[in-house]
């Protein structure tokens, strides 16, 4: 039997996991000598946390038997990687690969793009793949047919009930938003808990600091009990003239509605209708709380506008997409109207932008294919800049790169013209699109920023052997990639080869936090009124403020191996591997939400009053509360730069 990537460790080694497979109704029945012989045909492999097990356009040649942790079925419903939802959520003892038993089955497929799902590994798991010919060999047996009819029929019951309800609900409300969203990722979190005991002024004092309207009680196993709002303590506490006598849990609101982390967004927005409450606590599987989803975190996900401008974009050809970036800007200016965080407005303007770039480059590649015809490898094109960091709102310059696989011997000089033609046509159709063309040529229209594997392998070695200032601006730079458009697996083999030569060239790296620390972040440790008497009168708050924060969290993601993420999962990831405590992390997204926020407003200000776009902020045109809150932000930022040279031993 195969092992792939689990090491030297075999099945035979592991007890839990043969008896798992032998007791599988798809083997369960077989004889010693046939169960050995479809276990040889069998590949063994695990995956570690994140890892992508299935690819959504590779071919299907079996099914998947997940033998421990827990992996997730996605569907990808944006142009960039991490747009995607999730399906189902499959833990051991689970299988994968139903829905293409047509294809086993002999059965013909019209549709020529059939959009499939992809499998990723939420924890460390270990699957066996379990080949079309071993499902053959045991297609004879009875019970073996039975149970993978119940496993289809199972399967296209949830499918429909699922899908009808969507239906219903996109009519509804309008889909400005995907319906099949999770609320891990709409809930605010952690939950505001107390325990039952709490005298009742403690628990109004604990909601006045935290300046909520809710908090929830838990019991002594930190399970939940219920939930206290401000109406709660007003009609049971102040007006029945109770004082100080109550506790939590005789307060409390007891009877809950609550839902589950991974249930769908259509889920929470019919209990809230259903049971017209205004806060639906998330529990875990214990009832433990982890968060909390109001009404208004699901309606701020109905972007204004958003669904029309992408059906426009979807539509645009050479005459109409010029008028695609006015279209977004009025997104832009309701978003910034309805006083919408910085953080949801990157996410729903960033959303537009990769839609109107993907349509370029899909533009891009039909003309080039229609001149040259199919692309003699595959390709993956990346943005880099403040596109790749998902922080675009009005539209800057262009700031990209192309990759392409190594092509066969004899195959070179035709690869770089294709995907030289390519380059200069993705950067013409975008500055067709309003994009500035990049002063510094980091566009896939120069041959610095477009090239096969091998070739960047040797640049990256180039900046790596020379860490000159020069090298590690376009270091920087070039760090802020984010993958948009092509070949998945291409995508992976070169976010590994950078990862590998960053572990090679440490030495850049660590020059790089040399030269953080040389540039530190000023903090403006003095009263506001005395900001004039010291002459500060102004900050640049993306060359003084925002690189730096985005330098440091991009120095710390690579030496401990993350290549590739915006600088919220870069800030999550850290966390996750203990580099960044949880309340530093806390005071970093505020210090990150507090920039784009001062940024956002202060530049769409002078756009709308026709002003010339720039970074530098006027303290004198500030609010005071925005002054504190930056003061605030200058300090956490510099104790990023102070924990970056700490972790290259700089004192």
């Amino acid at each position: 039997m195969k092992r792939g990537r689990y090491g030297s460790m075999t099945l035979q080694e592991n007890k839990e996991f043969m008896n798992m497979i032998e007791n599988h109704p798809i083997f369960s029945g077989a004889s010693a000598a046939e169960f050995r012989s479809l276990l040889d045909r069998c590949d063994l492999k695990a995956y570690r946390k994140n890892e992508k097990v299935l690819y959504a356009k590779s071919p299907r040649e079996g099914l998947l038997l997940i033998l421990e942790g827990i992996t997730e079925v996605c569907v990808q419903t944006g142009t960039s990687r991490e747009n995607r939802e999730v399906l189902e959520v499959l833990e051991a003892g689970e299988m994968v690969g139903f829905s293409s038993l047509a294809d086993f089955l002999g059965e013909p497929n019209p549709h020529e793009d059939s959009v499939t799902v992809e499998v990723h590994s939420l924890e460390p798991s270990v699957c066996l793949h379990i080949p079309y010919e071993v499902l053959e060999s045991r297609w004879h047996d009875e019970d073996v047919r039975e149970y993978v009819l119940r496993q289809v029929a199972v399967r296209l019951r949830e499918i429909y009930s699922s899908l009808a309800e969507q239906v219903k609900l996109a009519n509804q409300w309008g889909e400005s938003d995907p319906f099949i969203r999770r609320v891990q990722d709409l809930m605010n979190e952690p939950a505001l808990t107390i325990n039952q005991d709490t005298p009742v002024d403690e628990v109004a004092r604990t909601m006045v600091e935290a300046g909520t309207s809710s908090i929830l009680v838990t019991g002594k196993e930190e399970e939940l009990l219920g939930i206290i709002t401000e109406k709660d303590l007003v009609q049971r506490v102040v007006s029945a003239g109770e004082g100080n006598k109550k506790t939590a849990g005789e307060t409390a609101t007891l009877e809950l509605v609550t839902i589950q982390r991974h249930a769908y967004y259509y889920e929470a927005m019919s209990s809230f209708l259903m049971h017209r409450v205004k806060h639906l606590p998330v529990v875990d599987e214990n009832r433990r709380p982890v968060g909390m989803v109001t009404l208004s975190d699901l309606l701020r996900k109905k972007n204004r506008g958003q669904f029309n401008i992408i059906q426009e974009i979807e539509s645009s050809n050479a005459e109409t997409l010029p008028d695609v970036k006015h279209a977004i800007y009025s997104v832009l200016g309701n978003l910034i109207q309805d006083g919408m965080p910085a953080f949801h407005i990157m996410e729903a303007i960033t959303t537009l932008y990769d839609r109107l770039v993907y349509h370029c480059v899909e533009m891009a590649a039909e003309e080039v294919r229609k001149e040259h015809g199919e692309p003699p490898v595959t390709f993956a094109f990346f943005l880099m800049g403040s596109a790749g960091r998902r922080e675009q709102f009005l539209l800057t310059d262009q700031d990209h790169f192309l990759v392409y696989d190594d092509p066969e011997e004899g195959g070179e000089e035709k690869a770089d013209t294709y995907f030289k033609t390519l380059g200069e046509k993705i950067t013409s159709w975008m500055e067709h699109a309003g994009y500035k063309l990049c002063d510094g040529g980091m566009m896939a229209s120069f041959p610095a920023w477009r090239g096969n594997l091998s070739s960047w392998k040797k640049r990256l070695r180039s900046w790596g052997l020379r860490a000159t200032n020069e090298n590690i601006l376009l270091g920087h730079n070039f760090l802020s990639l984010r993958f948009l458009y092509g070949d998945e697996r291409l995508h992976d083999r070169f976010t590994g080869l950078v990862a590998d030569q960053l572990e090679k060239s440490r030495i850049f790296l660590y020059r790089a936090a040399e030269e953080e620390k040389q540039n530190p972040v000023p903090t403006l440790d003095q009263p506001i009124r005395a900001l004039f008497r010291m002459k500060k009168e102004m900050l640049d708050i993306k060359l003084n403020v925002l690189f730096p924060f985005h330098h440091s969290l991009q120095i710390l993601s690579a030496k401990y191996g993350m290549i590739e993420g915006t600088p919220k999962q870069q800030i999550e990831r850290l966390t996750e591997e203990k580099v960044f405590s949880e309340r530093f992390a806390d005071e970093l997204q505020f210090a990150y939400e507090v920039i784009l926020h001062i940024r956002v407003s202060q530049a769409w200000k002078a756009h709308m009053q026709g002003e010339k776009a720039s970074s530098k902020i006027y303290f004198r045109k500030m609010k005071t509360r925005d002054k504190e809150e930056l003061m605030l932000a200058l300090k956490t930022i510099r104790s990023l730069q102070n924990q970056l040279a700490s972790s290259y031993g700089m004192p």
